[in-house]
């Protein structure tokens, strides 16, 4: 990677090679040293940190704030939000990271994720029945794509008939055309008064899923609201918990519930698409699986680490000046945490791009580590072994469509995914 003008060794680096070949780039940073300046894909300013201790470490530090009012003036923020879908868990701090957290927990519990892995089945194999009737599919348009947003529409209560309308509006914020900024503005809009409407109709009718539990706990409503021995009270049937003096504003409730359908679209259709492509690039491992289905939680554990769906962590301003891997970085500075880099370093996994289902790969950081590791971490898990499974047992001659080279990855820092997946049986 160059520096993107000629002021000396302190200048930030280029991204294009971050977005052109992730991991080679990443390995050659990773090489060079732990932390490094770039210019992020918005023009601002960053320190990217890319060995796996310091990313580690980072990732739980209480100094490294996601809330934006401890930015300096200038500085990487990402894309923005209008506030009413703004004031979500990515931009907080404890006590409110730790009240609004604590409201939604219970709905992704273990015990609740298993409940749904029947229904999950049930999706998957109805798409795999549509796939059938042909010979060939996109098995991210197909498959990938719909199996997680159906899955999350049904936790919420979305109606079927807005699904398609927020998977385009998903995919114009996952990889914004720079060309063209108005699509992503318009896509923000759409899902603002998706959302607000969306809100308001389950006030009129509330359903048994977790938006109605999480507005009658923003309106400390429910006539079948239920105490907990330890004060806790659960609210309708989509498991939100409220202990008494928590609530949630409607800011906060309108961007708990955009993180949660966005969040749980995206990562999940990217860890699906990595996952197939890196099993038909590796026909032993498939057939492996294939005759060994309870392998598969722990292979869906490396691919997690070999090419999970979030190179970055979302952004962090310290609040404080601190050191990283030697570097001082002063308060208010952008700092990006690389999960992508520090899953490759070969100092905590060795041969760390091979994909192998049978190391040790206890601590990857693909879904975070402490207070903000990914709230919905169990039901990506599930889905992705679900969805494997039905899809490996369902067609035993799965291979790609086009040339390996022809396959198109998305073009973000912030995803690592495919455009599409072309195969056949």
């Amino acid at each position: 990677m160059q520096n993107t003008a000629e002021t000396g060794p302190d200048a930030p680096l280029d991204v294009t090679p971050l977005l052109d070949d992730p991991h080679a780039a990443y390995a050659a940073l990773r090489e060079a040293g732990p932390v490094h300046r770039i210019t992020g894909t918005d023009g601002g300013p960053a320190w990217l940190v890319t060995r796996y201790d310091e990313v580690r470490a980072g990732l739980a530090d209480p100094r490294l704030s996601l809330d934006k009012r401890h930015a300096a003036p200038g500085g990487y923020r990402g894309f923005a939000l209008p506030p009413a879908l703004d004031a979500n868990l990515l931009n907080m701090d404890p006590p409110d990271h730790t009240r609004v957290r604590r409201l939604v927990a219970k709905a992704f519990s273990p015990g609740r994720v298993a409940a749904l892995r029947g229904p999950v089945r049930q999706v998957a194999d109805e798409l795999l029945d549509a796939m059938a009737t042909g010979t060939r599919a996109d098995l991210i348009a197909d498959y990938a794509g719909p199996l997680p947003i159906i899955t999350i529409c049904a936790l919420l209560g979305v109606p079927p008939r807005d699904r398609r309308d927020f998977r385009a509006w998903s995919d114009a914020l996952i990889t914004p055309d720079l060309t063209r900024p108005h699509l992503m503005k318009e896509a923000i809009g759409a899902m603002l008064e998706f959302f607000t409407g969306l809100i308001a109709a389950k006030r009129a009718e509330p359903g048994d899923d977790l938006l109605s539990d999480l507005i009658a706990v923003r309106d400390d409503t429910g006539p079948d609201a239920a105490t907990e021995p330890d004060g806790a009270t659960t609210c309708g049937g989509g498991g939100a918990t409220r202990r008494d003096g928590d609530r949630l504003t409607e800011d906060e409730l309108t961007s708990l519930a955009f993180l949660i359908l966005f969040a749980g679209y995206e990562n999940t259709v990217h860890l699906i698409g990595n996952s197939v492509l890196s099993l038909l690039d590796r026909p032993e491992l498939l057939g492996q699986l294939r005759s060994n289905p309870a392998e598969l939680p722990a292979a869906v554990e490396e691919f997690l680490r070999h090419d999970g769906p979030a190179p970055l962590a979302i952004r962090r301003f310290p609040t404080e000046d601190l050191e990283i891997g030697g570097v001082r970085i002063p308060a208010g500075e952008s700092v990006l945490l690389s999960i992508a880099a520090a899953n490759r370093d070969p100092g905590r996994f060795p041969d760390p791009d091979a994909l192998d289902p049978d190391r040790d790969r206890t601590g990857h950081l693909a879904l975070g580590h402490g207070i903000h590791h990914c709230l919905g971490a169990s039901l990506a898990r599930m889905e992705t072994v679900t969805a494997l499974d039905a899809l490996i047992g369902r067609f035993p001659g799965l291979r790609l469509d086009v040339p390996r080279d022809a396959v198109r990855r998305r073009r973000s820092l912030r995803t690592s995914g495919l455009i599409s997946l072309p195969v056949t049986w």
